[in-house]
């Protein structure tokens, strides 16, 4: 049970939902805007493609990792101080981020901006909870929403302006200024704990994260050292051996972070398996696309910026009508199972990309991943806590969260891998035609991957180096082509297994959904409280 105790605060409900929002906006526009940004990054601050892709896993990792556990320490220290904590934790690496001489204090800086996103994350649902009751709960909720659909989409776009006109380092600027102004309203937030107290999964929380981070520098570090080498293989075993301890931890606790007898509900598994195959198909393009646009196509930041709308602005839009089509009697697993199969077709159909392709060519794709993006975001959270049993919402939402993120960290992480492997391949094969040794492949991959092919071509002879461009321009986007085929083959297959797994559970009736709105806000209601 939660309580809210006396303090000189003055509830002011929506000044809070509008400060929730607003520091909530601000998280996913950090992972998004960050990708526009990494070009610049690589080029002013010399880095290697394996240290440059920790500007956005760092983040992600410590936001998916730390997610439950703070929501346990908001129940022990109160909502409103460790959402104050977490939102000032998350402004002041934002400015070192933009400050950052280095590119390993920038990643740093990112991994503490994301411990600071996961208590601002759990701590601001919960306040929504402890302010608003009854229907205007739903409202608040939904509107809280649209605000992480919304960070998400015009993160690209914001970042690729800023980049374009002031610099790299101002998008980490903005981000601390926006969130900033969420501390304004800490007046108006009343305190609020849990009064039966709560326990932090200590166990569970360092197993967790260790073996995720493991996994993750494996499947980053395979291509510099060798897959076969014995640091990758050793990481390789340590996030398993992490992965069985966290299990066998889990299931001995009492209060577990992970309620790992929820996997066995086939419903709650599916919508937990849909957000980390979408990941796949989409956040993974958030990453990949704009160095691309910047090294093969020649694009400035704010045009790739411009260009990714095409494929975040659906996700603001879509979702606004989803609701309708459920009312109108289709089902939640045809709208979530389409979701998947528009995802995967718009990634084959994406593999048009070409050296010099314009805007208008990769607005079918793009628009089409965005709309199958929008479709499940603006049902899936709703379906995954409605799964199981109302008294369990709270927990099924931290594990879908914590599943919801994790995939994006692993996803990002592998698919970038995989394109970095396909491209050095590609790469070793022509360099002798321009006087390189097969040895700098890996150099010139990394090189080209980070969107610095001038970097790139700094060893070859003047007169050959507008040949050689376009000869990393091609293999480039053959390599991107090959992961744009596997998203969309990953994306396909889970769309057969989240259809086939949705259907152990009838749809709720359609005739009655002002009742299928109060479970919902019963539900979400719950889960805030217990976060």
């Amino acid at each position: 049970m939660s309580t809210v105790t006396s303090d000189r605060a003055t509830a002011r409900p929506t000044i809070v939902l509008a400060a929730v929002c607003v520091a909530v906006l601000i998280l996913p526009a950090s992972l998004t805007g960050s990708s526009v940004a990494l070009p610049d990054i690589a080029s002013n601050l010399h880095a290697d493609i394996v240290p440059l892709q920790w500007v956005v896993n760092a983040y992600n990792l410590a936001f998916a990792s730390f997610m439950l556990a703070c929501g346990s320490l908001a129940d022990i220290v109160g909502r409103r101080r460790l959402f104050a904590v977490g939102t000032t934790v998350f402004v002041l690496a934002s400015v070192a981020s933009g400050l950052a001489g280095n590119v390993l204090l920038l990643d740093v800086m990112r991994g503490l901006a994301g411990l600071g996103a996961a208590a601002v994350m759990t701590s601001g649902s919960a306040i929504l909870a402890t302010t608003f009751q009854g229907a205007a709960l739903g409202r608040a909720f939904a509107i809280l929403g649209s605000s992480a659909g919304a960070g998400l989409a015009l993160g690209p776009s914001v970042s690729g302006f800023l980049v374009g006109t002031l610099g790299w380092r101002w998008v980490f600027f903005v981000h601390a200024l926006v969130a900033a102004v969420a501390l304004l309203a800490l007046p108006s937030i009343r305190e609020s704990r849990n009064s039966e107290g709560a326990r932090i999964d200590w166990w569970g929380t360092v197993t967790f994260t260790s073996s995720l981070f493991l996994l993750m520098l494996a499947v980053v570090q395979g291509p510099q050292t060798g897959w076969g080498s014995t640091e990758v293989v050793g990481m390789f075993a340590g996030a398993a051996l992490l992965i069985a301890l966290f299990l066998v931890v889990e299931s001995r606790q009492t209060h577990p972070m992970f309620d790992l007898a929820l996997f066995r509900q086939p419903r709650f598994l599916a919508v937990c398996l849909l957000p980390v195959a979408i990941a796949f198909g989409f956040v993974c393009l958030l990453v990949l696309l704009p160095s691309w646009f910047s090294a093969a196509n020649g694009a400035s930041a704010d045009a790739a910026g411009a260009t990714m709308m095409l494929l975040t602005l659906p996700v603001l839009v879509v979702p606004l009508g989803v609701s309708r089509l459920v009312k109108l009697g289709v089902s939640t697993r045809v709208v979530l199972s389409l979701s998947l199969l528009l995802v995967a077709v718009g990634g084959a159909w994406l593999t048009v990309l070409r050296p010099g392709i314009s805007t208008l060519e990769l607005a079918g794709p793009l628009l089409l991943i965005g709309v199958g993006m929008g479709l499940s975001a603006g049902l899936i959270d709703g379906v995954a806590i409605t799964s199981v049993a109302p008294e369990r919402a709270g927990m099924a939402a931290g594990m879908f969260n914590t599943m919801r993120l994790a995939g994006e960290a692993v996803a990002i992480t592998v698919m970038s891998t995989v394109l970095v492997s396909l491209l050095q391949n590609r790469v070793a094969d022509g360099l002798s035609g321009y006087g390189l040794p097969a040895g700098d492949a890996a150099g010139v991959a990394n090189s080209v991957a980070s969107g610095d092919l001038e970097r790139a071509g700094r060893s070859v002879e003047p007169g050959l180096r507008d040949r050689f461009g376009d000869f990393l321009a091609d293999s480039y986007t053959g390599a991107m082509h090959s992961v744009l085929w596997l998203l969309a083959a990953v994306c396909a297959v889970a769309t057969v297994v989240v259809y086939l797994m949705l259907r152990e559970r009838a749809e709720p009736a359609t005739a009655a959904p002002a009742a299928e709105d109060a479970t919902a806000q019963e539900a979400t209601a719950q889960e805030a409280t217990r976060v």
